[in-house]
């Protein structure tokens, strides 16, 4: 019998991921609305979990109050007021454990997400790759809620859900009959991100057939990027540094289509049912990070033996002694803007 009391859920970062568990807990609140859902998360993240029903977010704070053994303690503390039935451990990294150990020592029921470390390891190896598509990440995160005794289904449906959009946006949008098109070029690991002169002939290209254009994603030395090439094109947005998290998540929601690397970009469109054209280098969308909803055909990439060799994009991959990203050439992106029928 499903106990009706609150499932602790577990997932501190990456954005990417804590994302792709949003998508995963908005299916599971649809088909169990009964279920209490505490999500444990970094503050910033938040927002991603706004608009589930019967959802509370506890933010987990590991460079202050839970920082630590101690730290983690408090936490473990502070989630039992909540009366909990069992914990979904859906990073299983040493934090999650740790916490995790606390609530095993009282008898708590506890699932913890498989990551599938042998299966990528061969996807991914330089000798005898095992190419194929592994288990996608959303699913492995419904595997945990499976195993705690609550059945879920994952529709992958892009629900496109546009959000009023912030007051000082709204004149990016006055043009109706121009394409909106967000762009997120930037990722965590270089490696993951396209040549930013052959970024800037896509947005040349896009800018010139009368698209405009939002740059979202990145820290300070990618602000400046995106800064100079709103200089140089019409149109073309920087949105770095001036929105928060929410209200970018409001400007996505109203997007026609996003191009995004491997990265966060990718999965907060999906979140909000926007269609992603996705590039890819040294990863591969076999290894179950595509955007919730997302289909394969739109990602760009090369075939080339010695792709992926990497599963987080961490590391550089030469393709004959070029970065296997660098091979995408504009062209073939200003391309399949054209097959999914955008006028560019």
């Amino acid at each position: 019998m499903q106990s009706k009391r609150p499932i602790i859920v577990l997932r501190f970062s990456a954005m990417g991921d804590v994302v792709m568990a949003a998508s995963v807990l908005r299916e599971f609140r649809q088909q169990h609305p009964d279920v209490p859902v505490v999500m444990v998360s970094r503050e910033l993240f938040r927002p991603f979990f706004d608009d589930i029903a019967n959802l509370k977010f506890h933010t987990f704070n590991p460079k202050t109050t839970h920082r630590g053994i101690r730290g983690l303690h408090r936490l473990y503390q502070e989630l039992l007021a909540y009366g909990p039935g069992a914990i979904a451990d859906l990073h299983a990294n040493l934090r999650s454990r740790l916490l995790c150990a606390f609530f095993r020592a009282n008898a708590y029921p506890i699932q913890r997400i498989d990551k599938g470390r042998k299966e990528k390891a061969a996807l991914i190896r330089s000798r005898n790759k095992i190419l194929k598509p592994l288990r996608r990440t959303v699913e492995r995160y419904a595997d945990v809620l499976r195993a705690l005794g609550y059945p879920i289904i994952l529709h992958y449906r892009l629900q496109r859900r546009p959000l009023p959009l912030p007051q000082t946006a709204m004149h990016y949008f006055a043009d109706q009959h121009s394409p909106k098109i967000g762009i997120s070029p930037f990722a965590q690991h270089p490696y993951k991100v396209y040549p930013i002169p052959k970024m800037e002939e896509v947005i040349s290209s896009l800018a010139k057939a009368g698209c405009t254009i939002f740059i979202f994603g990145g820290g300070a030395s990618e602000k400046a990027v995106a800064q100079d090439w709103a200089k140089k094109y019409p149109k073309v947005y920087n949105l770095i540094g001036n929105f928060t998290i929410h209200q970018e998540m409001e400007i996505i929601s109203n997007l026609d289509i996003m191009l995004s690397m491997d990265s966060a970009g990718m999965h907060l469109a999906s979140l909000m049912g926007i269609r992603v054209l996705s590039i890819w280098g040294p990863t591969h969308p076999y290894a179950g990070f595509l955007g919730y909803g997302q289909q394969e055909s739109d990602c760009i990439q090369i075939n080339h033996p010695f792709r992926p060799n990497s599963v987080y994009g961490n590391k550089p991959c030469y393709c004959d002694g070029i970065p296997c990203i660098n091979l995408i050439e504009p062209g073939m992106i200003i391309d399949k803007f054209r097959q999914i029928g955008f006028d560019v």
